[in-house]
């Protein structure tokens, strides 16, 4: 009997958690003894899927036009067909509609992973988002999104696998980075000696919140400094404003926008505070619990997947969304906190995360959801 082949399909593989959960399932689907594809338009984490045991293949799948949808569903059935596919795992929501299509006509199974909350304020979005609602199989990364699928698409229970995203344990261990990576870091970005330093890590775009904290740090002493972790991905505008609004506030020194960290497991120990602000509801979130496996004190707003990884006052803290004064006053409390308690609630998110929020555990449930449908199938 032939190995399964799974075939992965997104937009592309430049950066984000999306992609970083392609290269991990692909990995996982590898050591499955499975035959692994991944097709996108193609980036610099093309070379990730490739040393994770996977095969890719160029398609504009950035394409969202009707036309373009449908020249890519006939581009993915010759794919699927020639390469003898048995399942395709769609992360997005155009190459899913092209993904659809061509298991429709080819009769390759059809798996989904709902990775957003969706927003639908412009006409016929539900039906847009719809997509990711069909699959065999809906992958979710929290209750608040099987919750939400069920609600907007009517999606029954049985479809619906809750499979939390995971971080590597391993990798980050604040046992494990040496001192010289940290300071390494805190020299790059001009973090001045005897400074406090907050942490935003993620893409610079409005909805991650960059602004709120710069609101929320011109309330804090001077001592504080801010740094926002991400690539702005091509979207100068927003660089900018925030540096202008940084500097309105004068706290234009204290701000640093330091772009893509490579390095951010010796980020996240560098920071005294790691705050997540997303304005809107984040499916998972999963910079929460990479700063908790790194025993970091985590801030983050009480909306979507985060409301589920930190317990308040325990693993850490939740504010109100978009409120710059609750969350002045919650990284003030922290600052000021003994270190011994600090340390006690970091220690406490690095066992939380060993216990339900591993890359491995991640990787075991999809790999069987997988193995379900083929079962099935046979």
């Amino acid at each position: 009997m032939s190995r399964p082949v799974i075939l992965q399909v997104l937009p592309a593989l430049e950066t984000g958690g999306v992609e970083r959960g392609t290269v991990e399932i692909t990995e996982a689907i590898a050591q499955a003894g499975f035959a692994a594809l991944v097709v996108s338009a193609g980036g610099r984490m093309v070379s990730e899927v490739e040393r994770a045991g996977g095969r890719h293949v160029a398609l504009p799948l950035r394409a969202r036009n009707p036309a373009g949808i449908l020249a890519n569903a006939r581009r993915l059935a010759r794919l699927i067909a020639a390469e003898g596919v048995d399942i395709v795992h769609a992360r997005s929501r155009a190459p899913a509609w092209s993904a659809w299509l061509a298991c429709r006509h080819t009769g390759a199974h059809f798996v989904t992973t709902y990775h957003g909350a969706y927003g639908e304020e412009l006409p016929f979005k539900r039906a847009y988002n719809s997509i990711m609602a069909r699959g065999e199989r809906v992958i979710v990364a929290s209750r608040f999104i099987a919750e939400l699928v069920q609600r907007r698409h009517g999606v029954k229970p049985a479809r619906i696998r809750l499979i939390p995203r995971g971080v590597d344990p391993a990798r980050f261990d604040p046992s494990i980075v040496a001192t010289e990576r940290v300071a390494r870091l805190r020299a790059a970005w001009g973090i001045p000696d005897g400074a406090q330093l907050v942490v935003l890590p993620g893409r610079l775009t409005r909805w991650k919140g960059q602004g709120v904290l710069i609101e929320a740090a011109a309330r804090l002493p001077c001592s504080v400094h801010v740094v926002l972790a991400g690539s702005d991905q091509g979207r100068r505008a927003y660089s900018a404003e925030l540096r202008a609004q940084a500097a309105r506030l004068e706290i234009a020194e204290r701000v640093h926008l330091v772009g893509e960290c490579r390095d951010m497991p010796a980020a996240l120990l560098l920071a005294d505070v790691v705050v997540h602000a997303s304005t809107a509801p984040e499916a998972f979130g999963r910079v929460v619990i990479e700063a908790q496996a790194m025993e970091r004190p985590v801030i983050a707003a009480d909306l979507g997947g985060p409301a589920e990884t930190v317990d308040q006052g325990t693993t850490g803290w939740r504010v109100p969304h978009a409120d710059a004064a609750a969350l002045a006053q919650a990284i003030a409390k922290v600052l000021t906190m003994p270190e011994a308690a600090r340390r006690a609630i970091g220690q406490a998110a690095r066992r939380a995360v060993l216990a339900g929020f591993t890359t491995e555990s991640m990787q075991r449930a999809t790999i069987a959801v997988y193995r379900e449908i083929l079962a099935a199938s046979r």
